[in-house]
């Protein structure tokens, strides 16, 4: 849909219409537990987030936050057949949770010591399909298993639904593609076409991206050149910038945060919820 007040500069404050795309992307945060509150103050723009794990945080269940908790099934442990993420999920189902989505694996494609789950195509198939693909008889709508950036992410994908099929012995069955960036926005396109052009009947999910590891001039112009591209794509349904954390902690470098080392806002960290620039250096505080 089209950008409204959020990739503006608008005045610190300005009500804005909700992005049915941006959401949030949770970062356990035991140090500030306070933080975990400026992302649903009033007037914020975000619609949906997600935690890394199947079950979502005490401060943003209702009627503390609107926003649509999408459940991710992180990793696996050494039984491919394992339900436990599937019987988690039709217990909240139960309950009454307003569950539409969910995600597979982070970053499969990555070692453990490189923050992947580390998994081979095949046993990651076997998984996805004891935990996921039945829920679509629930109206569950389902993410591919979040590939990393590298150059190899694809290959794994591809890989990966061809273990899917032959086990289903039909078509894998999947909705939406998440995509994770970090480097820079020529590239970040590229990529972007790369996964619609292999998928061309799935949506896309940017489920994290961030310009890591630049000053900050280059990482503003990061954020504002991919927010109005990412409001604005067809075929991009939602997105998640990596940085709600505090820079002091960031492991994306401090200056693509959305918090300064007080756990005040940044200029991306506001513009980002919808407000106007703050002003703050991400290193202050």
């Amino acid at each position: 849909m089209p950008s409204r007040c959020w990739t503006t500069l608008a005045v610190f404050g300005t009500l804005c219409a909700a992005s049915p795309k941006r959401g949030l992307v949770y970062v356990p945060n035991e140090a500030w537990p306070q933080d975990d509150a400026i992302w649903i103050q009033h007037n914020s723009v975000l619609t949906w987030y997600y935690t890394y794990g199947r079950e979502p945080h005490a401060a943003y269940n209702p009627p503390a936050s609107d926003l649509e908790f999408v459940p991710m099934m992180w990793g696996m442990g050494d039984d491919p057949d394992d339900t436990g993420f599937l019987n988690s999920i039709n217990s909240q189902l139960d309950a009454g949770v307003n569950i539409r989505h969910v995600l597979a694996f982070n970053e499969p494609d990555m070692r453990w010591d490189w923050g992947g789950s580390d998994l081979t195509p095949a046993k990651a198939a076997r998984g996805y399909v004891a935990n996921f693909v039945p829920l679509r008889s629930r109206g569950i709508k389902l993410g591919l298993p979040s590939v990393s950036g590298a150059g190899w992410g694809i290959q794994w994908l591809r890989e990966f639904e061809g273990n899917c099929t032959q086990l289903l012995n039909r078509k894998c069955e999947y909705d939406f593609v998440p995509v994770h960036w970090y480097d820079n926005f020529g590239g970040f396109m590229s990529h972007i076409d790369e996964a619609i052009a292999e998928f061309p009947d799935a949506r896309i999910w940017v489920t994290e991206y961030a310009f890591a590891h630049q000053n900050l001039e280059a990482t503003k112009e990061f954020y504002r050149l991919s927010a109005e591209y990412l409001d604005n794509h067809p075929k991009i349904d939602r997105y998640g910038y990596f940085g709600s954390f505090r820079s002091q902690v960031s492991n994306v470098g401090p200056n693509a945060t959305f918090l300064n080392n007080g756990g005040l806002l940044t200029n991306i960290g506001s513009l980002y919820l919808g407000f106007g620039e703050t002003g703050l250096d991400p290193i202050s505080g």
